[in-house]
């Protein structure tokens, strides 16, 4: 049974750092796309990076240069490095997994993930 379960959350000033962490099991990362996907009060989820099986990365615009995906050398954790966030990044972040498709993996087609966690919740105050 494949479970992703994230953490980390909390309560960060703006041009701190905050890491989330997403726990993976039943299954293997290489065959999968990675990615963290957020969704702030009375916005629509927006997708916000995607980590591909040779490690290769794509980010929402907003977010270049201050997060970062990465995964453990096992593939069984994945992460969300966030460099001084800001309160419009204060959101409910969520961990997915899903098969990659042919053409890769895109951070912004959340129908090609198939599995997500309960999400964890960072608040960005300034």
């Amino acid at each position: 049974q494949v479970q992703l379960v994230e953490s980390g959350g909390g309560s960060v000033q703006a041009g701190g750092s905050l890491r989330l962490s997403c726990a993976a099991s039943g299954y293997s990362f290489s065959s999968f796309c990675m990615a963290w996907y957020r969704q702030a009060p009375g916005r629509e989820r927006e997708g916000v990076a995607a980590i591909n099986s040779d490690g290769s990365t794509s980010y929402v615009d907003s977010v270049k240069g201050r997060f970062a995906i990465s995964q453990d050398n096992a593939k069984t954790t994945l992460y969300l490095q966030m460099n001084s966030p800001k309160p419009e990044d204060t959101a409910m972040y969520y961990c997915a997994a899903g098969r990659r498709p042919y053409y890769g993996c895109r951070y912004y087609e959340a129908w090609a993930y198939s599995y997500w966690g309960q999400g964890t919740r960072v608040t960005v105050s300034s």
